[in-house]
């Protein structure tokens, strides 16, 4: 009903959810999807309504509870696969444009409309602005969806697939992953990608 809206009880479950199949030596590679015809839309307006009488402190905790499990999706030893089945915005936009890969139907929408209900989009910006640079400006100033297809264009996302097929699509490639790659190679490569972003090419290299 409330279209997979991120309430604090569901980021700390996904958050163990994550961290147990972390260390789970039978899993190679994580889907995160959803139910219903919405990915995610983003943090619970009703949970967010009730924050704004709540003292600074208790919304410091509530932010960074969110912002752990970004951390923890990003720096994840496993690849991570988002599919979505339709639209994702604000923390939902996070969490498939954090994945290491996305694979979205057509109809799907994306944006980060926080702007627009007076909230600072603070913690996505870190996150998004890594992946695709100066292009996140707009996206987080403006506050507007934009098409699955210009997602991908811009590099928020990685493949658009028909609403009919994106289920076995999305296995398929992550079966392709599991038996085509080494686990230890993929983890140290996202390890190696997290580590040089920030080092000039000297100490990259």
């Amino acid at each position: 009903d409330l279209r997979n809206a991120l309430s604090t009880e569901m980021i700390v479950e996904l958050s163990q959810a994550f961290v147990e199949m972390e260390a789970n030596e039978l899993v190679k590679v994580i889907i995160l999807k959803a139910a219903g015809t919405v990915f995610c839309s983003g943090i619970d307006l009703y949970k967010m309504k009730e924050m704004q009488g709540q003292p600074w402190g208790v919304n410091l905790q509530d932010a960074k509870q969110l912002e752990h499990l970004y951390r923890t999706i990003y720096t994840l030893k496993k690849v991570v696969i988002a599919q979505v089945q339709g639209h994702a915005l604000a923390g939902g936009c996070g969490m498939a444009t954090i994945a290491d890969f996305c694979f979205a139907v057509p109809e799907a929408k994306f944006g980060y409309p926080e702007v627009k209900m007076g909230f600072v989009p603070s913690i996505v910006a870190l996150f998004l602005k890594r992946k695709i640079g100066g292009k996140a400006r707009p996206l987080l100033l403006s506050g507007d969806s934009i098409s699955a297809e210009k997602a991908v264009n811009i590099g928020m996302i990685y493949e658009l697939v028909e609403a009919d097929k994106i289920e076995e699509r999305t296995w398929e490639y992550a079966q392709h992953l599991c038996h085509t790659n080494s686990p230890q190679a993929m983890a140290l490569t996202k390890q190696l990608l997290f580590r040089i972003q920030n080092m000039n090419f000297g100490e990259a290299f």
